[in-house]
């Protein structure tokens, strides 16, 4: 049967506490139709799949079950969010040899099972993690993405949002860069109803020092969640789960994404989050927003710092790369 024409099938590895909030938020949203979860703690596996499944009277119908790599070979999209998790006083990059491991165990049977699907990388350090899971699978570009700023970018408009006092979904606004500490908004750009935020803060009587306190908070709202509840999974478990919608669905829509630079912003062999369209095939475009200097500049100096933890990470670790 054509991949157009088949029931649309997931494969998520990874079934922590981010892992399992993606599938319930598949589950509840009836995205696909099947659902396999890949894991080594096998039973807790079988048990998410069954409790998972429970759920499916209330919503649509899906065959969720405990699945192994070889079920990869004929999968839509294979979401990857196994690996160790963030710590209090650990930034993201601190992931970033552990992870690596990790994910070389991940993707080289994923590719050998026969897999040509779509990759959608999760776990962090999410830029490195994408980047490298394009060098070890050895797949087109476009075929490869990481889930990027989208949390972030999610964030943001919530935070915004609440100080206007309107709906986050009506908040046009980005967080660019690494998933991390580099991080920045594109406030040259962020505007709500056409609007920029900047002006708004101005006509209403506050200092521009707000938009830097906006931004600290955003940047640091991971820390402050994992260092009250000990991790973060319901916002980034969601926020991937409406990435694999619009891949499943091809619905061409605009999200922040972790996506491959050729030349965008000046850069090169690295991927980092910034706007792109995707759809059923994958990343379909990469929209480079017009920054004003110093977003330029925040934007090199985010991709400096991913890159040289980057390059010492392939070094320590001795990743296998087919490209």
């Amino acid at each position: 049967m054509p991949r157009d024409e088949r029931p649309r099938k997931v494969i998520l590895v990874g079934d922590g506490a981010v892992g399992s909030t993606f599938a319930f938020s598949m589950v509840q949203q009836g995205i696909a139709e099947e659902l396999g979860i890949i894991d080594i703690a096998k039973e807790h596996v079988e048990g998410d799949a069954i409790d998972l499944a429970d759920a499916t009277p209330w919503t649509s119908p899906k065959n969720i079950y405990a699945a192994d790599y070889p079920d990869c070979k004929d999968a839509d999209l294979v979401v990857i969010t196994a690996g160790a998790p963030q710590k209090p006083g650990e930034t993201r990059l601190d992931l970033v040899n552990k992870n690596l491991k990790i994910l070389s165990s991940i993707v080289e049977p994923v590719v050998e099972s026969g897999f040509e699907g779509i990759f959608l990388v999760v776990a962090n350090p999410v830029d490195i993690l994408t980047h490298a899971t394009w060098k070890m699978s050895g797949f087109p570009k476009d075929r490869v993405i990481g889930s990027g700023t989208s949390l972030d970018t999610g964030r943001l408009q919530k935070v915004i949002g609440e100080m206007e006092h309107v709906d986050p979904r009506s908040v046009n606004a980005y967080m660019l860069g690494e998933h991390g500490d580099t991080e920045f908004p594109a406030w040259s750009y962020n505007n709500v109803g056409g609007v920029k935020v900047s002006d708004w803060v101005k006509a209403h009587g506050m200092d521009e020092s707000k938009l830097e306190d906006i931004h600290k908070e955003v940047a640091n709202m991971a820390y402050d969640i994992i260092n009250k509840k000990g991790a973060t999974f319901y916002g980034i478990g969601t926020a991937s789960a409406m990435i694999a919608k619009a891949i499943l669905n091809d619905e061409h829509r605009v999200l922040p994404l972790s996506v491959p630079m050729d030349g965008q912003y000046g850069l090169h062999d690295i991927h980092i989050g910034t706007p792109a369209v995707v759809g059923r095939k994958g990343l379909e475009q990469i929209i480079e927003m017009p920054l004003s200097d110093k977003e330029q500049e925040l934007m090199t100096a985010s991709a400096d710092q991913l890159k040289k933890v980057m390059d010492k990470a392939f070094k320590e670790t001795g990743v296998k790369v087919r490209q």
